[in-house]
């Protein structure tokens, strides 16, 4: 997984506006109702489904780590789908996407001016158009470093140019090393 596709992934979990189910029995419990059986559940977790009967009916108090790391992504990437669509909408058509980072900017500008990349730390409100291109792009299989172009491209228009009032001779902005990036919307 990629850090852009990370951060979206932890902004929807902060969308929720009910937790998971946290028990071992709880979790399944959901994910059998999410897939129908316990021998889908069983296929999805990898696992054969009497251990996942056997966590339903709480026989089995604790799974293996991987196991349970397993059932806990998965509880969590089918919890609230509605929440996070909404939030994601609101997001693509009015809202926007805040984007949080410390990262290398470097860019090509006009002549007379350093282009030398440097760490930054910035918080920056990107338009609707924006968040609606990176879930597009996620959604379809987009790569990390496509979607570091698309928030790139947004630094540049919101807080390298200020929306077209400065630094006109700026041509590409490029996102690296990134130390952390958060995303909220």
């Amino acid at each position: 997984m990629n850090e852009i596709e990370d951060a979206i992934q932890r902004a929807d979990r902060e969308a929720f506006t009910k937790d998971p189910p946290k028990t071992l029995k709880g979790q399944v419990g959901f994910l059998i109702k999410q897939f129908g059986s316990a021998k889908a559940v069983a296929q999805e977790l990898g696992v054969t489904a009497d251990s996942v009967n056997r966590y339903r009916r709480g026989a089995r108090k604790h799974a293996r780590p991987d196991i349970a790391a397993k059932i806990d992504d998965t509880v969590k990437a089918r919890w609230q789908p509605l929440v996070r669509k909404r939030r994601q909408k609101q997001a693509a058509t009015s809202g926007g996407i805040t984007v949080e980072t410390r990262a290398r900017f470097g860019y090509t500008s006009s002549a007379g001016s350093t282009d030398d990349g440097r760490f930054r730390r910035l918080t920056v409100k990107l338009p609707a158009t924006y968040a609606q291109r990176l879930f597009d792009a996620r959604d379809t299989g987009a790569s990390d470093q496509e979607m570091r172009g698309i928030i790139a491209e947004g630094f540049k228009e919101v807080y390298f140019q200020d929306g077209g009032s400065r630094a006109m001779g700026l041509s590409d902005v490029e996102i690296g090393d990134i130390d952390y990036l958060d995303l909220d919307y």
